[in-house]
């Protein structure tokens, strides 16, 4: 019985990373900060633009923002959404992420490592 829920747990946890979503319309710095090569800097540069030019109507729109060209779009488009709540952002994706996403220098982004490490230690 032990076993069919540990299997049944990591179904539903893969299930809920397949379908993480992060809306860009509403999604807050921290969220953007998930998302494959996008740091702080674009992060707060999505957040200006839909600031100043309003909601986004379609994910093609992020491509308006500074620094967002068609090869951060292409590893971005299958994680946003414009509707709809954020689901599966954690510091799990954090950490996936910050071991992932490379700087352009080829150095990993050691900051976010260490931010999603502290939240994995953090007592529940």
């Amino acid at each position: 019985m032990k076993k069919l829920f540990y299997v049944l747990f990591a179904w539903l946890v893969a299930v809920q990373c397949a379908f993480a979503a992060v809306n860009i319309n509403t999604a807050t710095l921290e969220e953007l900060e998930q998302l494959p090569g996008v740091g702080p800097a674009k992060a707060q540069a999505i957040i200006d633009d839909r600031t100043q030019n309003g909601k986004f109507k379609n994910a093609e729109d992020l491509k308006r923002v500074k620094g967002i060209g068609d090869g951060i779009f292409d590893k971005l488009k299958s994680e946003i959404t414009v509707t709809g709540a954020t689901t599966g952002v954690s510091a799990a994706a954090g950490a996936s992420k910050a071991r992932t996403d490379k700087k352009v220098d080829g150095k990993a982004d050691k900051k976010a490592e260490k931010k999603a490490e502290k939240q994995n230690k953090k007592p529940d």
